[in-house]
């Protein structure tokens, strides 16, 4: 399947929706600390009601220590800072979509050195970023329609 990423994600709700859409979507969350918030807090929890005691989740220490142990050759960053729309990328299972904290994004440096799996959503110029549980789903889903055919769990 694939692999959704949070790179010192702060907002309970968010990271409790990410989980719950995880374990809809056969994906595995990967959450790399700092994190913002306690993930046994009651918030994660009832963000993702009972969802999360189903999720295959794994916590990394340092964003070093995940970039490490993963071929960055399959992952994915999301972020604002480029121009390839998420729909141009070539998804494949086991691939990894990485996301930001929601009030920093991914740090310049690994951007700047995954130049070419940096992938944005397009927005109008009225707003400046989505929700990050509504950004997970929406390249999430894209990977999920490309490899469709693959995966006989959605049956």
């Amino acid at each position: 399947m694939f692999n959704i990423v949070l790179f010192n994600p702060q907002i309970p709700p968010n990271t409790g929706n990410i989980g719950r859409l995880c374990v809809n979507a056969g994906a595995k969350l990967h959450i790399v600390k700092p994190i913002g918030f306690d993930i046994s807090e009651k918030a994660v929890k009832r963000a993702g009601l009972d969802y999360w005691d189903k999720l295959d989740l794994k916590v990394w220490e340092s964003i070093e220590e995940f970039l490490q142990n993963n071929d960055t050759s399959k992952m994915h960053f999301a972020t604002t800072k480029t121009k390839k729309p998420y729909f141009q990328a070539k998804f494949n299972p086991g691939d990894f979509i990485v996301f930001g904290s929601e009030t920093k994004g991914i740090d310049e440096n690994i951007l700047n050195k995954n130049k070419d799996r940096c992938i944005t959503i397009p927005m109008t110029k009225e707003g400046r970023s989505l929700n990050l549980a509504v950004s997970t789903g929406i390249i999430l889903y894209e990977a999920i329609r490309q490899n469709f055919d693959k995966f006989d769990i959605y049956q």
